[in-house]
């Protein structure tokens, strides 16, 4: 994962703007305006993760090392609740 890509996601952790694991992001009620994806998911989880993108009409990154950011083991998604936040990942991808 990308330097930049890591502080951000750890901002919007700090700021409970973000939700860890695939169970607590299909609870999310609200807004979604990112979701983050271990690379190292299985095929199933990574078919429920395409399901929750579908539903939440927001872009799908793929990374590395999310559950070293996170903190948290064998977390295979992240979805980060703050537009400014998800937006400034985003950028940060692209270049």
């Amino acid at each position: 994962m990308a330097d930049k890509t890591a502080t951000y996601l750890g901002f919007a952790l700090r700021a409970r703007k973000a939700v860890l694991g695939v169970n607590a992001v299909k609870a999310c009620k609200g807004t979604v305006y990112l979701l983050l994806a271990d690379r190292s998911a299985s095929e199933n989880t990574m078919k429920e993760i395409e399901r929750l993108r579908d539903r939440f009409g927001c872009p799908l990154l793929k990374v590395d090392g999310l559950e070293t950011i996170a903190g948290k083991a064998f977390c295979k998604l992240a979805a980060v609740r703050e537009e400014h936040l998800a937006r400034a990942i985003l950028e940060t991808r692209e270049q």
